[in-house]
Parts: C-alpha cells; structure tokens; sequence
C-alpha cells in the first residue's frame, strides 16, 4: 500500500534534510510508488518552496541572500509591478494616512494617488520620498536613519524609533520572498525589521507581491504566512498558490494589467 501525499513530503523532505539531495527512482522504490508520482511531488514540493527540482530528483533550498540594486530591480517586472501598485492605491480612502516600505512595486502606488490631497504617507524610502515631491499633493513624512545606499532607504535603530511615534491606517508592503515553509522574508534583517515595525503601527497591512516572488525564501524573516490578511499580486500568480493562500484564509486580490 503506497503512502500518503503528506507521509510521502515528510519522508523527502526528512532525507533531504540529512543528505542534501534526493534522486526520483530511489524515492520511488522506497516509497513504492511511481517515478512520475514522485516527479509530481517534488514538483509540488518545488512550488511550496520546500525544496529546489533539479534534473533527476532534488536539493535543498539555499536562501537567496543577493539582492539586486534598487534601479536594477526597477526594470524587472515593471508593468505587473504598476498594476499591482494601481490596484493598491485604489484601496487609499480621502483621509488616510499609509506607510509605504521600500521596493520597486510599493513605489508604484504614488504614482496613483495625484489627486489624494487629503492623504498622507509615511516612508523611508528616498526614491518614494522623491517621486512623492514630484507628483503627490498631500502630506508626506519621511523617516530618517542610517542610509542604506545600496535599496537608497533609512533603516536601523532610529526609524524604528520614529515609527514607533506613529499609529496609521494601512500599511503597503513588498518582500523578497514567499513561501510555505519560511512565509515573508526579505534580503536584508534591518528592512525585515521595519516591515515588521510598519505592520505593528499599521491598522491593517497589504502585501504587494509579484508572482514571481512565490516559492522563493530569501535571508530575513519578516513574519509567517498567519500574520498575513491581505495580498495584492499580478496575473501571472499560480492557480496553486492562490490556493494555497486562500487555504490560509489570505485575501488575494489580482491586479490586471491594462
């Protein structure tokens, strides 16, 4: 009698802990189950960002701990980053006031809020911060800190204190990586540490995450996938894990491009 699709995850995922790597016919003839069923389970294994599917079985996940520059990153992804970013500016009501983290898709909100001069955002951004001079009418505060140069965002001990002085209606944040097993991390710990101190002041948080961020772990955890309500991500989310996080009880909203 073959196991179970959970039994069978528990056995792979047990001796890809101790050996680093599992190969499809020894898992089949361990398991007594068929080569293909295998393929599928690490393939599901793969999405849900347990393990990495290479050529006749798999590995394990090794964090991505690179992140790319922030004008670099600003190329990829542009126009589901610019839905997502349109579809989350639509939930700002007249009134508000909204913390925005660093990333290449949260920046994208500002760029639907011209007419919202009864709104005020709360960053520490500096490429926000500019664009927000440039094209948003109502208030902007912005946190200060040490300079990351590299993502160009104030982060450490001090933003975290300036946060702490502020209570808002929502909070929109990006991340570097989402999984089931590691939920919402990011590259680095200080901007993992002020997405979680944006979520503590925030009424409510929105993730803004584009599809390609799924299944992936980076280097800092941010918070688990329970901590999670709401997320706003682009057309190209698998129909897997929309499941997944509405098996969690997670809003998702889809932004369609235009």
């Amino acid at each position: 009698m073959s196991l179970s699709y959970e039994r069978r995850k528990k056995k792979i995922l047990e001796q890809l802990g101790k050996e680093g790597r599992v190969e499809v016919p020894a898992l089949a003839e361990e398991l007594r189950v068929s080569t293909e069923t295998i393929r599928r389970d690490l393939e599901r294994l793969d999405r849900e960002g347990r393990l990495k599917k290479v050529y006749g079985g798999a590995v394990k996940v090794e964090a991505d701990s690179i992140e790319l520059p922030f004008d670099v990153k600003t190329a990829l992804q542009s126009r589901e980053k610019a839905a997502i970013g349109k579809l989350a500016a639509s939930l700002v009501k007249n009134g508000d006031t909204v913390m925005l983290g660093n990333g290449t898709t949260t920046i994208e909100i500002i760029r639907n809020l011209g007419e919202s001069r009864d709104v005020t955002i709360v960053t520490h951004s500096t490429p926000a911060l500019l664009l927000a001079l440039d094209a948003f009418p109502g208030k902007v505060i912005f946190i200060g800190g040490e300079v990351n140069k590299r993502q160009k965002s104030a982060e450490g001990p001090l933003a975290e204190m300036l946060l702490n002085q502020l209570r808002v209606n929502k909070a929109f944040l990006s991340a570097g990586g989402v999984s089931l097993a590691d939920g919402v991390t990011d590259y680095e710990l200080a901007e993992a540490s002020i997405s979680r101190k944006m979520m503590e002041r925030a009424d409510e948080t929105v993730f803004l995450i584009d599809s390609s961020k799924f299944g992936n772990t980076t280097f800092a955890n941010v918070c688990s996938l329970d901590d999670v309500y709401t997320v706003i991500t682009d057309r190209h989310c698998s129909a897997e894990w929309k499941q997944y996080l509405a098996d969690k009880d997670i809003q998702v909203r889809i932004a369609e491009e235009e």
